[in-house]
């Protein structure tokens, strides 16, 4: 009896995940009417059986999940704020003086702005609320011109990778909405993908600013190879541990 119903908890748990393609420890606890630590187990088993990927709070479904389109900003400044702000605590100490640093739009890369010190570099952004931040702190930045995309709150479009072209930064820092080894970091939407890739490809060092929803998620479109960047993440799922380029922020 007890092995039935440990089967149809694990599969109520897996139709959940592959539904949602993230579920947390409460909403399971909500669903299952179970303990914590039975829901812990149950996941723990899941993610070694390669069924699911185990993050710290929950769940996402196996790689590769599809991500087809952006959040409104508003609903994702509200997301995995405490674990976007230890990133990007990190990320804003790896800038040096005279850097000259691309700053991609986002609401992780925007948990960095506030725990920005060096003034003596110079900041590029596509995202207007990051440009108004820094300068209002008194840094020096500029903001790239093109097409506004309201959902994330950027510029994005030609005009902005025809500026992009012409730089050649010591550091970048980006968001993405999905990280996978084959794809790499992906963007559900062409024009905005097409200003990160450019700024990528623009960076001497990069740096992509993910909390471990993001692992294992497949958008449209491809801006840089999963090798190419330093992810600093606030957890590694076990399938990514073995990889030298993740930095676990602290």
């Amino acid at each position: 009896m007890d092995t039935v119903l440990t089967e149809e908890r694990l599969s109520r748990i897996l139709s959940l995940v592959e539904t949602k393609g993230s579920v947390s420890i409460a909403d399971l606890l909500e669903e299952l009417g179970t303990s914590e630590s039975t829901v812990r187990r149950d996941l723990d088993q899941l993610d070694s059986e390669g069924r699911l990927t185990r993050v710290r709070g929950g769940a996402i479904a196996k790689e590769n999940r599809r991500l087809l389109r952006d959040d409104e900003v508003s609903r994702r400044k509200i997301r995995m704020v405490s674990e976007k702000e230890t990133i990007g605590s990190m990320a804003a100490g790896l800038i040096e003086k005279d850097d000259f640093v691309y700053i991609d739009s986002g609401t992780t890369t925007a948990q960095m702005l506030g725990h920005i010190s060096q003034k003596e570099a110079t900041y590029i952004t596509n995202g207007l609320s990051h440009a108004m931040t820094l300068g209002a702190l008194g840094f020096r930045v500029f903001v790239l011109g093109g097409e506004f995309k309201s959902t994330t709150e950027s510029i994005v479009g030609e005009e902005a990778v025809g500026l992009l072209m012409k730089y050649n930064f010591t550091k970048g820092f980006f968001g993405t909405n999905g990280i996978t080894v084959k794809e790499g970091f992906t963007t559900p939407e062409l024009k905005e993908g097409m200003v990160k890739k450019a700024a990528f490809e623009s960076c001497r060092q990069r740096f992509i600013l993910a909390d471990n929803s993001k692992f294992g998620v497949v958008s449209a479109v491809s801006f840089g190879g999963f090798s190419e960047a330093d992810v600093i993440t606030d957890h590694v799922p076990g399938s990514f541990r073995r990889y030298s380029n993740i930095r676990m922020a602290e």
